[in-house]
């Protein structure tokens, strides 16, 4: 039985298929559908994960708490981070841990910050709780976690990141909105080529990832401002070629976000 997306998943990727400038190559959904690379599909799925919180995280740090606040929101992240860094702790254990332990404040002198925590806290949540349910399917499928090199995407969009404010911040939010657009095409596109558990779980991902990818943009949107609205137009082009040209360019290192696989 296919795992096809159901009418209203199918209606919550048109808008992110017009976000992407491609869809997924053939080629790629070929490779990823062969058994032997499940483990590097879920292990990297689960890293990806692990860096989208720690990338939303980083964005609440940096732009819009004090110091108290975001020594919280590191403790947060910490036994995540110490079982897949230092693999120590019981993943098991990690569904009781998902929760803040104090308040988040924003900076008083961020007109952006509230909304910023707000969007950015639900996802983390969310990208913690996928972590965990990411590791209940290695555990179902016999995967142990082990050490992968990273993908090159993420990295091939962050170094055309403006380096001033509040480019750099408005910038880092559009590619934030690339990565969740394109895991949310590839999760739908994968589906039906898995088994059925593998498969509702990747469809079941499509609402959170689509709504990341909106967050993100309103994100942008809002912190440069209607008079601005040409610019951040303009980067999300910008953008979209960038992204394009790592999905379709010849790729040798095969990921859950790798481009062309070698033939």
């Amino acid at each position: 039985m296919l795992n096809s997306p159901s009418s209203s998943s199918s209606s919550l990727l048109l808008p992110i298929k017009s976000f992407l400038k491609c869809e997924t190559p053939q080629a790629w959904l070929d490779e990823a559908a062969k058994k032997e690379n499940l483990s590097v599909i879920l292990i990297d799925h689960l890293i990806c994960e692990l860096k989208a919180a720690q990338s939303a995280m980083f964005l609440i740090r940096k732009y819009a708490v004090d110091k108290i606040s975001g020594d919280a929101l590191l403790a947060w992240l910490q036994p995540f981070e110490t079982l897949i860094y230092k693999r120590e702790g019981d993943w098991r254990d990690l569904a009781a841990k998902n929760k803040l332990t104090k308040a988040v404040i924003p900076k008083s002198d961020s007109f952006y910050g509230q909304d910023l925590i707000d969007k950015m806290v639900l996802l983390i949540k969310e990208e913690l709780h996928h972590f965990y349910q990411v590791l209940e399917m290695m555990a179902h499928y016999g995967i142990e976690y082990r050490s992968i090199t990273p993908c090159r995407y993420a990295k091939g969009m962050l170094k055309h990141v403006k380096t001033f404010e509040p480019d750099a911040l408005i910038d880092k939010l559009i590619v934030g909105a690339y990565i969740e657009a394109r895991s949310c095409e590839r999760f739908a596109k994968l589906a039906p080529h898995v088994d059925k558990r593998l498969g509702d779980f990747y469809i079941s991902l499509l609402r959170s990832e689509a709504r990341h990818y909106q967050d993100y943009l309103t994100l942008a949107k809002e912190i440069a401002g209607p008079e601005q609205s040409a610019k951040v137009d303009s980067r999300i082009a910008f953008f979209a070629e960038v992204e394009a040209d790592l999905i379709t360019s010849t790729d040798t290192d095969f990921k859950f976000h790798s481009g062309m696989p070698v033939e």
